[in-house]
């Protein structure tokens, strides 16, 4: 669904994707400390494996994608995980390309940024109800947006990719609905059992 092979988009999307992604893993990479590495490489993995599972939907397929979690938990540094899974994907897998790899990363690291953002301005520690319900609003909005996102990166790289952009929206629903309760159960019970990962991020 997010992963846009090589040869598709024109080049004027290739470019702002690599700078917006390029910009996106400095500032990442920045403000990483040694501590963080460890929750960053789990996340970054579970990012790969998670969203190597494909499932059929119409002509297209799905999968889950957890950048709204990784840029909840993670911050600035979901950009340089996403970029890491998502080459390794290309190399070792042949999902989406190496010269679009700006473009894929754009696509996922924003929306996981916002999703953090998000989060961080809206977020109460006494509060655990709240942390699932804004679980739930990071995790399905931030697969929307990068739906959003990929529909835009065709439609603006030529009037022939319009169907497949639509075709892309509509199919990200049964996703956003998943993406939507597992965040939400998953930060539900990170704020129970273990606060200061979200108290670190805020």
């Amino acid at each position: 669904m997010a992963h846009i092979p090589d040869g598709v988009v024109s080049l004027p999307v290739l470019l702002a994707g690599a700078a917006v992604t390029a910009g996106g893993v400095g500032l990442g990479l920045r403000r990483l400390s040694p501590e963080r590495m460890p929750r960053v490489a789990v996340l970054s993995a579970t990012f790969f494996v998670a969203s190597l599972i494909h499932l059929p939907a119409g002509p297209s397929s799905v999968h889950l994608m957890l950048n709204g979690i990784m840029g909840v938990v993670l911050g600035w540094a979901a950009f340089p995980a996403i970029l890491v899974a998502l080459l390794l994907q290309a190399v070792l897998f042949g999902f989406g390309g190496l010269v679009v790899l700006g473009v894929n990363a754009m696509n996922m690291g924003v929306p996981a940024l916002l999703a953090g953002l998000t989060f961080r301005l809206l977020w109460r520690a006494e509060a655990p109800r709240r942390t699932a319900v804004l679980g739930a609003l990071c995790g399905g909005g931030a697969v929307l947006l990068t739906s959003l996102m990929v529909a835009l990166c065709l439609g603006l790289s030529g009037r022939e990719f319009l169907p497949a952009a639509r075709l892309v929206v509509v199919t990200t629903f049964p996703v956003v609905v998943v993406e939507a309760a597992f965040t939400a159960a998953a930060l539900g019970l990170v704020a129970r059992v273990k606060p200061e990962l979200l108290e670190g991020v805020a």
